[in-house]
């Protein structure tokens, strides 16, 4: 029976050709990402990533499309990631959202600063989903369904 598996969610959000990142620190390196987190327990996929981007950058997205999902294992800690990313415009910024404290700081980025070798992507994963974003990868949100 598998106990550690950990479903988590990312968004890629494009304004002015540049991208919502976060700094975070991993195991003492400091990492860009996608806003992303897990989803919680009778939490919808859609809902977390809405929830995860405004906890960790204070902007309220619109979820416009699904990018893709893809699963990694990390060496030390045993720990399967799956990893649903999704599409979304931003809409508002919100001054006064509490940030998570495991974010550092978060920025809009381009993509020549995203792929700076200085900023060392958290996993693969994160320039899989820009270029799929960027190739229009995009598929609609009606392959979800929600029956909580």
């Amino acid at each position: 029976m598998p106990d550690r598996i950990h479903l988590t969610v990312a968004t890629v959000v494009e304004k002015q050709e540049k991208f919502l990142m976060v700094r975070e620190t991993e195991n003492g390196i400091g990492v860009i990402n996608q806003p992303a987190g897990h989803v919680e327990p009778g939490e919808d996929v859609i809902a977390a990533a809405l929830r995860e981007t405004m906890e960790e950058t204070g902007w309220e997205v619109k979820i416009n499309g699904f990018i893709s999902f893809s699963n990694a294992k990390s060496s030390t800690t045993g720990v399967t990631y799956y990893r649903l990313v999704f599409a979304a415009e931003p809409v508002q910024f919100n001054p006064d959202a509490i940030i998570d404290d495991d974010i550092d700081s978060w920025h809009w980025m381009s993509i020549d600063e995203i792929n700076d070798p200085a900023n060392i992507h958290r996993s693969k994963m994160v320039s899989t989903a820009i270029a799929d974003y960027r190739a229009n990868r995009i598929f609609p949100l009606e392959m979800f369904y929600n029956e909580l």
